[in-house]
């Protein structure tokens, strides 16, 4: 229509949480793609369709390569919306540390965030600490069941219960078939050691918060705690969204996604 602003066009990337892989963006994925806008959702390493498994990672670092090789792949002077949901924020802090220059933005969705005031494992520790139930995960002991477990993988009841509770039954029955173990990493001195960021080059990444209200797993006061001690830019409110917000408030979110790209260009 003549006189109508036309949105500029913004490249999304979007970064999956445990277990779970590219394919848990596939709505979200394409609304923003109708609305035109680039997209990439990439799988980690073990996670979604790729290759490799779980026993073959050897380190965090290993885990998040495939997100490492595709800001290498970026063209000069390229800039990205940086997504990541759940223990995704693990994934895209690390990158927010290696490749500042090459994010706009950074948008943690009900996610892990940690920063130069708070490590990784403090909050981890933290999140273990407020979970209220026990979880209905498999675990695997590839080195004997005296030592710590090397993988984990959520059951069914865990994923309708906790994650999927305000979600489609039929994602939840795609997640339940789709889902994949994720590598634990039992030396947490070298998983600190390998996620730290610092001011100079985390810090120097604008940062959004998407809150989820209703997430039963990492929960509005876990959101809020992190928050508040390494305040971000702006903080968003995805209302009556439980953890899994892509498939119980797509429109919603994808929303939201826009207009954190437009307000960070």
């Amino acid at each position: 229509m003549e006189g109508k602003e036309t949105q500029r066009e913004k490249h999304f990337v979007l970064v999956h949480g445990a277990c779970h892989g590219a394919w848990c963006w596939y709505k979200v994925a394409t609304l923003l793609k109708s609305s035109g806008h680039k997209v990439t959702a990439l799988d980690m390493a073990a996670a979604g369709v790729h290759s490799k498994q779980p026993q073959e990672l050897n380190s965090i670092v290993e885990y998040v390569e495939p997100l490492f090789k595709f800001f290498e792949g970026l063209l000069q002077g390229e800039k990205v919306t940086l997504v990541g949901h759940s223990m995704g924020g693990v994934v895209i802090s690390m990158a927010m540390e290696r490749f500042p220059e090459k994010i706009e933005v950074a948008v943690f969705v009900s996610a892990f965030m940690y920063g130069p005031k708070l490590s990784v494992t403090s909050v981890y520790e933290e999140h273990g600490r407020r979970l209220d139930s026990a979880m209905d995960t498999k675990y695997a002991f590839d080195d004997g069941p005296e030592k710590p477990p090397t993988s984990m993988l959520f059951g069914y009841n865990f994923l309708a219960s906790k994650l999927y509770q305000l979600s489609p039954p039929e994602d939840l029955t795609l997640a339940s078939v789709l889902v994949r173990p994720l590598r634990m990493f039992p030396d947490k001195s070298r998983f600190k050691a390998e996620a730290t960021v610092t001011t100079v080059r985390y810090g120097s990444v604008r940062r959004v918060y998407i809150v989820c209200d209703k997430d039963l797993v990492i929960k509005e006061d876990l959101q809020r705690w992190m928050i508040e001690i390494d305040p971000t830019d702006e903080v968003c409110v995805i209302p009556n969204s439980d953890h899994m917000v892509m498939f119980s408030k797509p429109l919603e979110f994808c929303s939201t996604l826009k207009q954190i790209a437009e307000n960070y260009s």
